[in-house]
């Protein structure tokens, strides 16, 4: 029942009278808890209140499918449903994300508001109850879990995987670009042996693709929905067949292939898969950390530093050095990624608390999954478009490297034996030589053969490039 005055109007509920605000979709429960938790200001994202639409849009399908709902009822929850699923009322959906653990007060947010917006649809009267119809067969106990499960399986779907594919292709792409351009490998930030430019950036698109596989093979678990546990996950006050309905019903919905869970008492207690999923998002982040860096310091300089390639300028880098120019995208990639993995953090310790029949940390580990997802999916698509697709390449200036580099005597061991190359290095380095013209006074090879075995574009490709003693062949 409520009661109009002024700018709000009276609500009551199992606990009494409760003041909402007159304009306001929600009621007593709503209300109740925004006053319990002004706590961040952090609100569940909208790809949670999706999923949430659509679980309640599913759960009246499910009932009316079952016999439990009339056509009336069932109607008109699943167009109010669609409605918040749709973002239509985000706004009356205002209780801070931390509140109780199991998400009870937006769940319940979302009973209020639908069962409101299901009033006006039928022109009036309360033809839904936000418990007993809009709620029917559910506790927030399953409904927040399987909306966490639906959420991130949409969210990685529909966003990250084709990011990260966009970015993938975009590297493999450069990789042939950049095949022919050979540059000093560095290990332990040292020069090393030779490597081509096109391999580093493959190597990139492996691990992006690698990543990708990691994801999608999480996937299955994601799809499991713990409707239908209902309190405990016994499924006390729901219809045996309430979970696998639900499932097909989402899966009609959304084209996903969810099913309910092999065991909701895991359903419930647990947020093993989130924990999973999260791993995973940190290991693209570091793997996507390693990138950024890579760039940063390839395209370092422009007079001191690798300056091997150039990265876009997409704006002033400094306010008081004129012309400085920074590699902003690189810089944001890596903030990205040390925030997965806070998140990853928060998560696992958030999927510890688990106790007994119930995870009380749900809305947390909503909160910090999805935001994972969401970031990640649009770092990969800006650093593809604006940090790799558009880096150009210092190539008199690699090559010029790669003909001082002095570990390229590594190729001639099998030769003349570690000792003899690494004088012949220190030799190099010491009076800014080259190793050829070194290894030409220091050896029996003839220049030919210092030319063959100390091509850079041989050296990297690997192998042996001569054989034992002498000069070789």
């Amino acid at each position: 029942m409520s009661e109009t005055t002024g700018e709000t109007r009276i609500e009551r509920d199992s606990m009494g009278e409760m003041a909402v605000p007159a304009k306001a979709m929600y009621g007593a429960t709503t209300a109740r808890a925004v006053e319990n938790f002004p706590i961040s200001n952090l609100r569940f994202s909208r790809s949670f209140l999706r999923a949430l639409g659509l679980m309640k849009q599913a759960c009246a399908a499910a009932n009316l499918e079952l016999g439990l709902l009339s056509a009336e009822k069932a109607n008109l929850i699943q167009a109010a449903a669609a409605e918040v699923a749709a973002g239509d009322w985000d706004e009356h959906f205002p209780i801070d994300l931390f509140q109780t653990g199991s998400g009870t007060s937006t769940n319940m947010n979302a009973n209020e508001v639908i069962a409101s917006r299901a009033a006006q649809i039928a022109g009036g009267g309360r033809p839904v109850h936000p418990n007993d119809d809009v709620n029917m067969c559910q506790s927030s106990n399953d409904v927040i879990p399987s909306a966490i499960h639906v959420a991130a399986y949409l969210e990685i779907a529909e966003l990250l995987l084709p990011a990260m594919a966009h970015l993938q292709e975009t590297l493999e792409r450069r990789a042939a670009d950049t095949h022919d351009v050979v540059k000093t490998g560095r290990t332990h930030l040292m020069d090393a042996t030779p490597v081509r430019l096109g391999q580093e950036v493959g190597a990139w698109a492996f691990q992006v693709a690698e990543a990708r596989a990691r994801i999608e093979s999480s996937l299955p678990r994601l799809a499991k929905l713990a409707i239908g546990g209902t309190a405990v996950g016994t499924g006390i006050n729901a219809h045996p067949e309430f979970g696998a309905k639900v499932a097909a019903q989402l899966g009609k919905l959304t084209g996903q292939p969810f099913e309910k869970t092999g065991n909701h008492f895991v359903g419930l207690a647990t947020q093993d898969t989130a924990a999973e999923i999260s791993g995973q998002l940190k290991a693209y982040a570091i793997g996507l950390l390693k990138i950024a860096n890579d760039l940063r310091w390839m395209n370092s300089g422009p007079q001191a530093g690798l300056a091997e390639i150039v990265l876009p300028a997409l704006q002033p880098g400094s306010s008081i050095m004129p012309g400085k120019i920074n590699p902003v995208i690189a810089e944001a990639t890596m903030m990205v990624c040390a925030q997965v993995i806070g998140n990853d953090a928060t998560i696992t310790i958030g999927a510890q608390h688990g106790n007994f029949e119930l995870n009380v940390m749900l809305p947390v580990i909503a909160h910090n999954l999805l935001e994972s997802i969401e970031i990640l999916a649009s770092m990969s698509r800006v650093l593809a478009d604006k940090a790799v697709a558009g880096f150009t390449v210092n190539r008199e200036h690699i090559a010029d490297l790669v003909e001082k580099n002095p570990i390229m005597v590594t190729a001639l061991n099998p030769i003349i034996g570690y000792e003899l190359g690494a004088k012949i290095a220190k030799t190099a380095y010491a009076e800014k030589r080259r190793v050829k013209d070194v290894a030409a006074d220091l050896t029996e090879l003839t220049p030919a053969e210092l030319d063959r075995l100390l091509d850079p574009a041989d050296l990297a490709e690997g192998g042996i490039k001569g054989g034992g003693g002498g000069g070789g062949d």
